[in-house]
């Protein structure tokens, strides 16, 4: 992750002008659209300016093979969605549940919550969130909502990253069992590396494929 992830490539606007698959691409936005309008309200809308970073996501959760490769994207890696508050990442990961077959269903969490449950839990939340609940038989698909919003905090008197240390345990998932993470922020890498260290970032660099809006995108909750 050697780059800032809110820099968005600017030779995918050119790659999904031309993108070859057997999914039209423009249905499953129109499609989207309409079911954004049905979650969130008649505000919803996709602007066309999103199609690049939309086109990228839509090919990984279908798991458009084709097209994933055309556009550098590595199913085997879950996604990191970056971008400034109120360019719609939440927004985004919701409706793609509904793109995903149902193997690789994912909750989308944030951070935020996470830590409350620390709070309350302890430890226990880094297993919960890692290697899932006891008695489970697999560990679950997450997307990690607002990275980068939450503490650190301390329990009993002991301070803990929590997200820190729950991206690792799952980073020993992913080279064990292939186990996809997936993460929205605001965060740049430099301040992923501040917030987190240089580890996670690491780690990261190897878990997930970025996916960035520029930075200069206007808010849309305004």
């Amino acid at each position: 992750m050697n780059h800032n992830p809110t820099e968005q490539n600017t030779s995918t606007q050119e790659q999904t002008k031309t993108i070859q698959s057997h999914y039209s691409y423009k249905e499953v936005i129109i499609w989207l659209e309409k079911k954004g309008v049905e979650l969130y309200g008649n505000h919803f809308k996709i602007i066309e300016g999103d199609y690049p970073i939309i086109y990228k996501l839509i090919a990984y959760f279908l798991k458009d093979e084709a097209t994933c490769y055309q556009l550098g994207i590595d199913l085997n890696k879950g996604i990191l969605l970056s971008g400034p508050v109120g360019c719609g990442k939440t927004s985004l990961m919701n409706l793609m549940k509904y793109l995903t077959p149902t193997e690789h269903k994912f909750l989308v969490k944030p951070c935020r919550y996470i830590s409350f449950e620390f709070i309350q839990d302890g430890y226990e939340i880094i297993h919960k969130y890692s290697k899932g609940k006891l008695y489970e038989s697999q560990p679950k698909i997450i997307c990690f909502d607002d990275l980068g919003t939450e503490n650190n905090l301390k329990y009993y008197g002991n301070e803990c990253n929590v997200i820190a240390e729950i991206l690792l345990s799952r980073y020993d998932l992913f080279t064990t069992k292939k186990l996809q993470t997936h993460i929205t922020t605001n965060l740049s890498a430099s301040e992923i590396e501040n917030f987190y260290g240089n580890r996670v970032r690491s780690r990261l660099r190897e878990m997930v494929n970025l996916i960035g809006f520029n930075k200069e995108i206007v808010d849309k909750r305004i």
